[in-house]
């Protein structure tokens, strides 16, 4: 294990505690900045331990699974503390991910893999029954709260709030069932289906325990700095004069940063089928397990969530979606589709600075 891995979850419950204590030291919030970055990419780093213990495609639901924790982590507390403000936080952020996720990781990947390969081939089963979850969850979480009559605005009354994060919750373990249990071969590098164990040798039983310990202090660093950090980085953006989904972006691109590397890693090695894995699952637990968690939230705490997209994303959604289900119904990956990826992916960030 190497030695930042084991010292960073460490040091930021540290920082996190001295924080807590001597509050006011710019210094010490700088730091704090810092070991925010340090931990989220020291919990991924542990998740992949572990995943690789399990095998591929475990390996892909436990990453997915750790970085949606941080991510829910990051919403939930920035709705305790900003209250009726951050009503949209949720919505922009998991859209931020599916346009980042969709576009942007797997853009890349597709490029990468071009880059070094020339063309890619996967399989087209699994990546179309995650795609297919993915629109059916965007479409009854983000979608449907615009067009609903039974409370005003883009949002859902208690009982259809309750209704959307049943819904999500039941595609999300479906899909896992699928995933890992019933289809499992669907979602297996087709060189890998004959003989699966390709990898290089897993880690210990010790070792694994080990990163489970770390991650579980690393993934409580990154709740408590959140929470500490959030009326700093709102100051911030708004000094800036940003727009208020510039948080959300951020928080989407921090949180998938780690797990991003993890994927073009894997692309590079002509593992494309792994970097979808860790893709698409990424977005599908980023609705599958954000809504129920906000869901309660929002109806535990009394504070309006608003999940209905405007007219623009709605159009982002219905692009990206398209060009998605192109992409996979090819089974193949090259430099075109990776560039039709890329650009929405730009157009997606340069509207939402300049809206």
């Amino acid at each position: 294990m190497p030695l930042w891995a084991s010292l960073t979850p460490i040091a930021a419950a540290a920082l996190l505690v001295a924080a807590v204590l001597l509050p006011g030291s710019l210094a010490l919030a700088i730091a704090c900045v810092a070991a925010l970055l340090g931990a989220v990419i020291a919990a991924v780093h542990h998740a992949e331990v572990i995943a690789h213990r399990l095998g591929e495609p475990f390996g892909a639901l436990v990453l997915a699974v750790s970085i949606t924790t941080i991510e829910v982590a990051l919403i939930v507390t920035l709705m305790l503390t900003g209250g009726p403000d951050q009503a949209t936080l949720p919505r922009d952020t998991i859209f931020s991910a599916i346009m980042i996720i969709c576009n942007g990781v797997i853009g890349l990947c597709l490029l990468i893999g071009a880059l070094r390969h020339r063309e890619q081939v996967f399989p087209v089963v699994g990546n179309s029954a995650a795609l297919a979850t993915l629109l059916a969850l965007a479409t009854l979480s983000l979608v449907l709260p615009t067009f609903t009559t039974s409370s005003s605005g883009p949002t859902y009354n208690s009982a259809q709030l309750t209704f959307a994060a049943l819904a999500s919750l039941l595609l999300w373990g479906t899909f896992v069932f699928v995933q890992t249990v019933r289809h499992r071969d669907y979602f297996l590098p087709l060189e890998d289906r004959a003989d699966e164990e390709v990898h290089a040798a897993p880690p210990s039983v010790a070792q694994a325990w080990a990163s489970f310990g770390l991650l579980f202090i690393a993934l409580a660093a990154v709740v408590g700095l959140a929470k500490l950090l959030s009326p700093s980085i709102e100051t911030a953006v708004a000094a800036a004069g940003a727009p208020k989904t510039t948080i959300s972006v951020a928080i989407a691109l921090l949180v998938l940063l780690p797990e991003t590397m993890a994927a073009l890693r894997a692309a590079r090695a002509n593992r494309l089928q792994t970097s979808l894995n860790l893709a698409l699952g990424s977005a599908l637990a980023s609705i599958g397990l954000t809504i129920p968690a906000v869901a309660f939230t929002s109806m535990l705490i009394g504070v309006p969530l608003v999940l209905g997209l405007d007219a623009k994303e709605l159009v982002f959604l219905l692009l990206t979606g398209f060009v998605t289900l192109i992409t996979f119904v090819s089974g193949r990956g090259h430099v075109m589709t990776a560039a039709v990826h890329l650009v929405i992916l730009g157009a997606f960030l340069f509207l939402a600075l300049v809206p």
